[in-house]
């Protein structure tokens, strides 16, 4: 068995693929019109074929349930984050937060209230602290992690 792709179920697949493209760079690789497949292993489907798909009604697919989020990691965080506050209409589910190892994050939603999260890259994070002058093994202690992982993030 082999994974394919995460499916998300979306009210307007212009507006999401426009969303998906402009905030995230992800690209169109199949459009069937109700169903859509991005770069990156994602796939939108219309709300309306998903409900027939599961043999439901579409009042009960719910959108907004802060259950699942979709997650990136960025290289260039400091640059994504300008280009973020550049945009209108995000809908910030919290602002920028740097977690106790060290990796920032913003969470935000999509049109249809589903969660992604953009992170620094963890291979970034060591060499911040690096270049910060931190040891392999002081940047090990202050990420919590093994130090083989340092070492691997300097290849």
């Amino acid at each position: 068995m082999k994974y394919k792709s995460t499916m998300i179920v979306v009210t307007n697949i212009g507006k999401s693929k426009k969303f998906y493209y402009d905030v995230l760079g992800l690209e169109v690789i199949n459009d069937f019109g109700a169903n859509v497949t991005l770069t990156g292993g994602i796939a939108l489907q219309t709300r309306d074929t998903w409900a027939t798909f599961i043999n439901k009604n579409e009042k009960d697919i719910v959108f907004g349930g802060n259950v699942v989020e979709l997650y990136f990691e960025e290289d260039e965080f400091d640059r994504f984050i300008r280009k973020l506050n550049n945009l209108n209409d995000i809908n910030y589910v919290h602002p920028i937060v740097e977690y106790s190892w060290g990796q920032r994050v913003v969470r935000f939603y999509d049109p249809d209230k589903h969660i992604i999260e953009v992170g620094e890259n963890m291979h970034k994070v060591a060499k911040r602290f690096l270049d910060s002058g931190l040891s392999i093994e002081e940047t090990a202690v202050r990420m919590d992690v093994p130090i083989q992982y340092i070492k691997s993030c300097l290849k």
